[in-house]
């Protein structure tokens, strides 16, 4: 079973779920606003080939409102990595996993290559 991190009001999450539902996919869906993944997940998703600003949501008001466009860049890996597990509005969304593999966000080809 796989491990779902999304956000209901989010359209991109929303084709995530739809592809996995078409593939008949079940998984254990986490509200990424109230419960984000845990930081060995996304460091999971770094030693995977995802780099720490793959990892942010940089359309989102938090980030805005964070000013992490500076941040992402001057601070340490290890602190940006407690800032998006301790908040999960700065993560870009859905994050999927099956506890060894991890994708990060929804592109369609990746997405269903992985999972579907």
């Amino acid at each position: 079973m796989l491990t779902y991190y999304g956000y209901a009001k989010c359209g991109t999450c929303r084709k995530a779920q739809k592809a996995l539902a078409a593939a008949e996919i079940s998984s254990e869906d986490h509200d990424i606003t109230i419960d984000p993944p845990p930081r060995r997940l996304l460091e999971r998703a770094l030693a995977s080939g995802y780099t720490i600003g793959d990892l942010f949501n940089t359309s989102g008001v938090q980030y805005r409102e964070l000013k992490m466009k500076d941040k992402v860049k001057s601070l340490p890996e290890s602190e940006l990595l407690d800032l998006l597990a301790g908040n999960g509005r700065l993560i870009k969304r859905p994050i999927v996993t099956d506890g060894e593999r991890v994708t990060i966000g929804y592109k369609a080809e990746i997405f269903d290559e992985t999972w579907c």
